[in-house]
C-alpha cells in the first residue's frame, strides 16, 4: 500500500490533480480520502456559531480520527469515513466506505502540516498556485457549490483563509517530496507522479 498526501492552499487545484491522477490510473486500485470530511462534528452549535469557526485552523479538524483511519487501512481494514456538509457547516449522518487499496490518496490544505499524518505518508505532494488564482477559484467554488456571497467570501479570505495559509499551509511545503506548480494545469507533473506511483505499486 502506498499512502500519498496531497496538500496546497485553498483553490490551488488539489482536487483537480487528484481527479486527473485517478483518471490516468486504474481507479479500482485507488482510494481517495479528503481532509474536509474530518471537520469536527459541530451539531451542538447553532448554524450562526458554526459559521464563525475558523475552518482553516488545524483545531477545526479531527486529525486523530483521520490518522486512526489511515492506520486501519494500512492494516487491511476498511473504514467508514465521515462526510461533511459545507452548507450546514456540520458533519452528516451518512458515512462513506473506504477500502484498503494499492494507493490511498489523502488530500487537504493541512495534511502536510500534521507530523502524525506525514509519518504515514510514502509520498508527500504540495500543489502550488499564485494567491490570485487560488482566490479566483475559491470565489467560483463557494458561489456555485456553497451558496456564499462575494462580499462574505472576500471578508473571510482576508480575515481567515490568507493568515492561516501563511501560518500553516505555506510552511508545510518544505515537507513535500514533489511540488506541483500551476495546480491541475500541470499535466507533466501529474504524469511524473503517475509514473512514479505505478512503478512503486507494480
Amino acid at each position: 500500500m502506498l499512502i500519498i498526501g496531497i496538500a496546497g492552499g485553498s483553490g490551488s487545484g488539489k482536487t483537480t490533480v487528484v481527479k486527473k491522477l485517478v483518471a490516468a490510473m486504474d481507479s479500482r486500485r485507488v482510494s481517495v480520502m479528503s481532509q474536509d470530511n474530518y471537520y469536527n462534528d459541530n451539531k451542538d452549535l447553532t448554524l450562526e456559531e458554526r459559521r464563525k469557526i475558523n475552518f482553516d485552523h488545524p483545531d477545526a479538524i479531527e486529525f486523530p480520527l483521520l490518522v486512526r483511519h489511515l492506520e486501519e487501512l494500512r492494516k487491511g481494514r476498511e473504514i467508514a469515513m465521515p462526510t461533511y456538509s459545507f452548507v450546514e457547516s456540520t458533519r452528516m449522518e451518512a458515512t462513506e466506505r473506504v477500502v484498503p487499496n494499492d494507493v490511498i490518496i489523502v488530500e487537504g490544505i493541512l495534511v502536510l502540516a500534521i507530523p502524525e499524518l506525514r509519518e504515514l505518508m510514502d509520498i508527500k505532494v504540495f500543489v502550488d498556485a499564485d494567491a490570485d488564482d487560488r482566490l479566483a477559484r475559491r470565489i467560483k467554488r463557494d458561489v456555485a457549490e456553497r451558496g456564499r456571497e462575494l462580499s462574505g467570501i472576500l471578508r473571510h479570505y482576508e480575515t481567515t483563509v490568507k493568515p492561516m495559509h501563511l501560518q500553516f499551509v505555506e510552511p508545510s511545503k518544505r515537507y513535500a517530496d514533489l511540488i506541483v506548480p500551476q495546480g491541475g494545469d500541470n499535466e507533466k507533473a501529474i504524469e511524473v507522479l503517475r509514473h512514479f506511483i505505478e512503478k512503486k505499486i507494480g
